[in-house]
């Protein structure tokens, strides 16, 4: 009996030691209570409805054991739905979520809430609804501003979102699947996230629960502050999967003040296209590590041409922020205000060099060029080469360059992902004027060390690392 009573004896002990740790712990836990009474009625719920063009649907649209008495009737196709026609069509509604940034009914949310939009909705957490003007949208930050005619309206404060810190805690409020004012709350996973085809967005990665209809709400920080706009998903299953991204909120206000003062976002533009670094890449242009943004083309009438940059430059640093990737040279870019002047910092032909350019107005389209194929030899490349007539090479801003017309995918071309249509522009930084200069040029080129080629292929310039001694 004695060595029990002394068991439970040491457990109870045990648990009286350890309460006040978990009563401590349980403190150290948020309570959104508060942050929630007092946010809710800045957040809004968005509804549009856009027109579709309707359409009378084939009866092979839904394949052929289609019974007679439906042709005899209707002929080959189904009518169209009731309301639609020449001239007419179906209306489609989405769900979004926004939030109130000045009592006068100027309100934030997401470009791709709103896009095609022909009406927009907007109900408060007092259950009115408004019709909203979209005063204008940014595709490239995905951030719009909508205005209703409303007044003394219950708006939310901002926060810095440069202040933001890995592990804090941080809660969204929004309408997930039109649920209005859900809430959901984690932590700050990253930060300055990049994204595919989302260039000028330093997102603000959580694992906050997001799902279809949050788009475009609030993100909160402990103090109340809205830090983000939750704007996308990773997921697999059309779901939350435990990754969400918010725009920070610096970026969306910034967007939002050019939208309501000048009706578009002015960004600054380089004039030049870019690619990332490899190991290969910045052993064969001198680098000691594979970062920055190599500059694969510039355009001529570009700020960039006009400072002194030339394809083939590695732009390391933009007034003296790191450039760790290549993707971070347009947010870094985009952020100067058109007429400033920035200081890159770059490394050419292994040397480091310091410019300064002033950055010019991002224009509204690009241009790309077409091309037609001939044929030549080049053995050691592995390759086949045509000649480019001075015309073609002046239509495609080129100074020199060869047509490849076909790639051994054995040969050290091929291998260094070279292909057919490429256009040949340099190697080693040696400019490639015919085939037969070609030859000469790759027999005197080294095959101890990766080398960079210069091409163009499908109206933009990129650079790849060839291996003379491979295929």
């Amino acid at each position: 009996m004695k060595p029990m009573t002394r068991y439970l004896s040491f457990w109870l002990l045990l648990a009286v030691l350890l309460l006040p740790w978990q009563s401590g712990f349980a403190r150290e836990l948020p309570d959104f209570t508060v942050l929630v009474e007092q946010a809710a009625p800045g957040v809004v719920n968005i509804s549009t409805t856009r027109t579709v063009p309707g359409r009378a649907q084939t009866f092979e649209d839904f394949g052929q054991d289609v019974p007679d008495i439906f042709r005899h009737f209707f002929g080959d196709r189904f009518p169209a739905p009731p309301g639609s026609g020449p001239g007419r069509g179906m209306e489609r509604q989405s769900l979004g979520s926004g939030f109130i940034i000045s009592d006068d009914g100027y309100i934030l949310t997401n470009a791709h809430v709103v896009e095609g939009a022909d009406e927009i909705l907007v109900r408060l957490a007092d259950r009115r609804e408004l019709e909203a003007e979209l005063i204008g949208a940014d595709r490239q930050t995905d951030v719009a501003l909508l205005k209703v005619e409303a007044s003394e309206l219950p708006t939310l404060r901002m926060g810095d979102s440069d202040q933001l810190r890995v592990g804090e805690w941080v809660a969204a409020i929004g309408s997930p699947f039109g649920f209005d004012h859900s809430v959901t709350a984690g932590i700050i996973s990253a930060i300055n996230r990049t994204l595919p085809r989302d260039a000028y967005v330093p997102f603000i990665q959580t694992d906050v629960a997001i799902n279809p209809g949050n788009s475009g709400g609030p993100l909160f920080n402990l103090d109340g502050e809205v830090v983000g706009i939750n704007a996308q998903i990773f997921t697999r299953s059309g779901g939350f999967m435990g990754v969400s991204f918010a725009i920070p909120i610096n970026v969306a206000m910034d967007v939002a003040n050019q939208l309501r003062d000048d009706g578009r976002v002015r960004r600054g533009w380089l004039g030049v296209m870019i690619q990332p670094v490899s190991r290969d890449l910045a052993e064969s242009f001198g680098m000691e590590s594979a970062s920055g943004a190599l500059i694969a083309d510039v355009d001529p009438a570009g700020p960039a041409a006009g400072a002194g940059l030339q394809a083939g430059d590695v732009v390391i640093q933009v007034d003296g922020e790191e450039v760790e990737q290549s993707r971070h040279l347009p947010r870094l870019i985009g952020r100067v205000s058109p007429g400033d002047e920035a200081e890159l910092v770059i490394m050419r032909d292994g040397q480091r060099r310091e410019l300064s350019v002033t950055i010019g107005d991002w224009p509204d389209s690009e241009g790309a060029g077409e091309q037609r194929e001939e044929r030549g030899s080049q053995a050691r490349l592995g390759v086949a080469v045509a000649p480019l007539e001075a015309a073609e090479l002046e239509r495609l801003g080129l100074e020199a360059g060869v047509r490849v017309s076909d790639v051994d995918p054995r040969g050290a071309a091929g291998l260094a992902g070279i292909r057919a249509g490429d256009i040949l522009v340099s190697i080693d930084h040696h400019a490639v004027e015919s085939p037969a200069q070609l030859v000469e040029l790759v027999e005197s080129l080294p095959t101890d060390r990766a080398l960079p080629v210069r091409l163009f292929r499908e109206g933009r310039s990129l650079f790849v690392a060839l291996r003379l001694g491979q295929g």
